[in-house]
């Protein structure tokens, strides 16, 4: 589970436009061009991580300011060819114990994932047009917590930012997939590293529905940054969603068999 760094693209077409913007000078790109070019060296910088843990606390919080806690565990494996492999496990509270979520991103079609629920004793798959769909009662959807591979969107560049102290690239991004829930997405992404810091979220009304702010970016192995928290809010209901990450592992020796539909009985 990560935000917008992933894997390069491995279609000529797009090798092709990106070589091509990237040759050009900064004032020859068109917005399209520049947008690109950003979302790319942002996938590039996090190639080759190979696979990750992390411990989860997820807090849901009403309108009302009132929270409910659960923790989890997640776990993401890189493909060469397609997007990211992940599976997230609820520990607690007990009514949410054993629920376990995998999903398999894929660059050129829509994902395949697909829930456990303990109760049911049987694995439920999320159909396509289901993806912008809550997941497990929070402000995330489905969509959001699959990687972010680059063919999933277009790209416009819009402005540079100040944010925070930083200077950022703002761009926008629209989704391919006709059944996404959102009309396009603008994301602040810092000059430096390539980071995701915030997301505005647009719904298919083309009005603002959400924002997620990101916090507490640490650098592991020397090269791939990962936050400790992740805000989302809804601004058309004020509730809030808070994921905190800790304990980050890599190389783990993760391989298919720990991403697939028996995995998610199994990881208790």
């Amino acid at each position: 589970m990560r935000l917008p760094n992933t894997k390069i693209f491995n279609t000529a077409l797009l090798a092709v436009t990106i070589a091509g913007s990237l040759l050009l000078p900064a004032h020859a790109q068109s917005p399209q061009e520049k947008g690109l070019a950003i979302a790319v060296e942002a996938d590039k910088r996090d190639l080759g991580f190979g696979d990750v843990t992390a411990s989860m606390e997820m807090i849901l919080r009403n309108q009302y300011g009132e929270e409910v806690k659960r923790e989890m565990r997640n776990k993401t494996m890189e493909q060469d060819n397609d997007g990211d492999k992940s599976l997230i496990v609820f520990d607690n509270p007990r009514d949410v114990k054993g629920s376990a979520f995998l999903s398999f991103t894929h660059k050129n079609r829509s994902d395949d994932q697909w829930l456990y629920l303990p109760a049911l004793k049987r694995v439920k798959r999320i159909a396509s047009s289901n993806k912008s769909g809550p997941f497990m009662g929070s402000e995330f959807a489905f969509e959001d917590i699959s990687s972010q591979e680059v063919e999933k969107y277009s790209y416009n560049y819009l402005r540079d930012e100040t944010l925070d102290g930083r200077e950022h690239f703002v761009i926008e991004r629209d989704p391919v997939d006709a059944k996404s829930g959102y009309a396009r997405q603008v994301a602040w992404i810092d000059k430096d590293e390539y980071r995701t810091w915030k997301v505005d979220f647009y719904d298919r009304k083309n009005e603002l529905l959400k924002t997620l702010k990101v916090s507490g970016y640490n650098q592991y192995l020397n090269k791939y940054w990962r936050a400790d928290s992740w805000l989302m809010t809804n601004h058309q209901t004020q509730k809030e969603t808070v994921l905190n990450f800790s304990n980050y592992v890599f190389n783990n020796g993760f391989t298919d068999r720990d991403f697939n539909k028996n995995s998610l009985k199994r990881a208790k």
